[in-house]
C-alpha cells in the first residue's frame, strides 16, 4: 500500500486510489527546504513495486548498480514531459532518464508512480502545487531545487504531467537553470491537451464539424479574451475545474450556444479517470457541483457531442 506524505519521518498508508503524492512504495517521506522530499529506496522495493502491478516498458535496461555507471552526464536536468499519468502515456525516452537518474522531481499529475524505476540510491523530490492550496510549492522553489540539485552534481529528471510544451511553467525552470550555468534539455511527452478528449472516446477535429481546435488556460478565466475563440471549432480548456462556472458564462456571453456539445475528462489516463458529456449551459449541472474536478481537460464543440450520437447510432444489445 502506498504512503502519504506527512510530518517528517512519520509513515502514514494511503487508502485505495492513492494520493496522488503518493510516494514509491516502502519509502519514507521528509520534509525540507519547503518541499517533500523522498529517501532514497531501500534495496528491493523496485521489485516489490512493480511486481504490484505496472512499470516501465518491457525490454527497458535494469537501473545501473552505481551512480558512476549511469548513462546520463552529471550535473544536468532534463525537463521532461510524462504524458496524463501512468507509464502507458510515458515516451521510451523519459522511462530511460528515469532509470539513469540520480533525482527525480515530480508533480502531482501522474508522475509519483514511475518514480518506482529510479535507480536504488536516486532522490525523489516533490513538488506539486494545486491552485494555490496550502502546501503548494512555489515555482521559486522549484526552480532553486533544480538548480541545487545540478550544482551538486546530479543527474536531475524533473518530472512534468502532460507535454513541457504546454502550460508547465518551463520557461521559469529553464530561465533558472541557464543563468546558474547548468545544462538542461526538454524532453516532450504526450499533451494532456491532446490526450484526454482521444483517453474519453472523443477527437478534437473532424473532416465535417471542426477543422481546428484552439487550447486556453483556465487557471486565471478572468484574465482569458474569450471572445477571441468565439470562431474557433473545438476548444479545450486546461486547468479550469475551479473556474468552471466563470468559463461557462463567459463562453456564453461570447456568442457559444447554450445546446454547444461539451465533455470534461478528470483525472485522464489514471484508474480515477472520469467523463462528463453534455452541452455547455448544462455542464457544471451534470459534473457533481461542489466536488473537486482537477485536474480535468474541458472540450466545448460539436466533436464533443460524437460519443453519445455514436452509442445512440449502436445497435440494441442482444
Amino acid at each position: 500500500m502506498p504512503f502519504a506524505p506527512s510530518r517528517a519521518g512519520q509513515r502514514i498508508h494511503a487508502p485505495a486510489g492513492r494520493d496522488p503524492r503518493s510516494s514509491r512504495a516502502g519509502q519514507r517521506i521528509h520534509r525540507a527546504s519547503g518541499h517533500a522530499a523522498v529517501a532514497p529506496r531501500r534495496p528491493g522495493a523496485r521489485s516489490a513495486r512493480l511486481a504490484a502491478g505496472g512499470g516501465p516498458p518491457q525490454g527497458l535496461a535494469a537501473p545501473p548498480a552505481s551512480p558512476a555507471e549511469s548513462s546520463l552526464p552529471p550535473g544536468k536536468a532534463w525537463l521532461a514531459g510524462v504524458g496524463p499519468g501512468g507509464w502507458d502515456h510515458v515516451t521510451l525516452k523519459v522511462a530511460r532518464l528515469i532509470s539513469q537518474a540520480d533525482a527525480l522531481v515530480y508533480d502531482d499529475l501522474g508522475a509519483a508512480e514511475l518514480c518506482a524505476a529510479a535507480p536504488p540510491w536516486a532522490e525523489a523530490h516533490f513538488v506539486g502545487k494545486r491552485g494555490g492550496q496550502a502546501g503548494s510549492t512555489k515555482q521559486p522553489e522549484i526552480d532553486a531545487l533544480l538548480v541545487r540539485l545540478c550544482a551538486a552534481g546530479k543527474r536531475v529528471v524533473r518530472l512534468k504531467g502532460g507535454c513541457p510544451s504546454t502550460f508547465s511553467r518551463v520557461r521559469s525552470e529553464a530561465a533558472a537553470l541557464a543563468a546558474a550555468g547548468c545544462a538542461f534539455e526538454l524532453v516532450p511527452g504526450v499533451s494532456t491537451a491532446t490526450s484526454a478528449p482521444v483517453l474519453a472516446g472523443l477527437p478534437l477535429t473532424d473532416a465535417a464539424l471542426a477543422g481546428a481546435y484552439a487550447v486556453v488556460s483556465g487557471h486565471d478565466a478572468a484574465g482569458v479574451d474569450w471572445a477571441a475563440f468565439a470562431r474557433i471549432p473545438t476548444l479545450v480548456v486546461l486547468m479550469g475545474g475551479r473556474a468552471l462556472p466563470a468559463i461557462v458564462q463567459q463562453l456564453l456571453a461570447t456568442g457559444w450556444a447554450q445546446d454547444t456539445p461539451a465533455a470534461l475528462v478528470k483525472a485522464a489516463g489514471t484508474p480515477a479517470q472520469r467523463c462528463w458529456f453534455s452541452t455547455l449551459a448544462r455542464l457544471e449541472r451534470d459534473t457533481a457541483p461542489g466536488a473537486p474536478l482537477s485536474p480535468c481537460v474541458i472540450v466545448v464543440g460539436k466533436v464533443a457531442g460524437l460519443p453519445a450520437a455514436w452509442a445512440a447510432a449502436a445497435p440494441p444489445p442482444g
